[in-house]
């Protein structure tokens, strides 16, 4: 994303090697900017910004407490509770999204 290339030139990790073409520098998953001499020009990625999300579907949930487990123990073991629909995990595991 091209986002994730958005780093000021003097934080920038060098990625290459020395005379690294562009498109050699974005095969391997790094970012390229030639536009400041005496910084690499070929530089790793900010990390990818996730977030934990409650899955929607209900079947998609994947069990995090036992049955009968009330809703602020679930909570504290940091998954998500949904007392509904009969016959799936109430308590139940996020799930990472890339923002």
């Amino acid at each position: 994303a091209k986002c994730q290339c958005k780093v000021v030139p003097r934080e920038r990790t060098n990625c290459g090697y020395p005379g690294i073409s562009a498109a050699e520098c974005k095969k391997i998953g790094c970012c390229f900017n030639a536009s400041v001499a005496s910084v690499p020009w070929c530089y790793s990625p900010k990390p990818k910004k996730v977030k934990k999300v409650c899955p929607n579907d209900p079947y998609s949930r994947i069990n995090c407490g036992y049955p009968g487990i009330k809703p602020r123990e679930c909570t504290k073991k940091g998954c998500c509770f949904r007392a509904h629909p009969a016959g799936v995990p109430w308590c139940f595991y996020h799930r990472v999204m890339e923002e």
